[in-house]
């Protein structure tokens, strides 16, 4: 199954990512925004982090978990090479959603990683997930 394909926005940047499952949705979303910012550049996945994420809905989780990945590479230079989404819930008491991941990646390396586009943040903007034939799709606009 294809994990993500590029959408064509004029003045942004977007994806389309699939999943058999929400866990796998995020992780092809995560892997299209890498892809994004290094042009699709090959990543060691060398480094495991922990990484956590909380949105009021289904889909300001996928804004919140996507935003959370930009801000390690903006803060620390962190990119992922792949994500294994080990828990992703609603919790039974409260409201939102919730994610938990390990993201296994590098540091970004300058003569080692391509520069793809200055990803400033993932919007709402035409944000959609959907399921159609058991398979989920989610439409992901990036501010570049």
């Amino acid at each position: 199954m294809q994990r993500f394909e590029l959408l064509d926005i004029t003045g942004d940047a977007g994806i389309r990512a699939f999943g058999s499952d929400l866990k796998e949705l995020f992780s092809n979303a995560s892997a299209g925004l890498f892809h994004l910012i290094t042009g699709g550049s090959p990543v060691s996945g060398t480094i495991a982090l922990e990484v956590a994420a909380e949105g009021s809905s289904l889909e300001g989780l996928l804004v919140s978990w996507l935003n959370e990945l930009i801000f390690r590479f903006d803060t620390y230079g962190f990119l992922g090479s792949r994500v294994v989404v080990e828990d992703l819930w609603k919790p039974s008491e409260g409201k939102g959603w919730r994610i938990r991941a390990k993201v296994f990646g590098e540091d970004f390396d300058p003569s080692k990683h391509g520069r793809g586009l200055l990803i400033k943040a993932a919007t709402y903007h035409r944000l959609k997930i959907a399921e159609t034939d058991g398979r989920l799709t989610a439409d992901i606009i990036f501010d570049i």
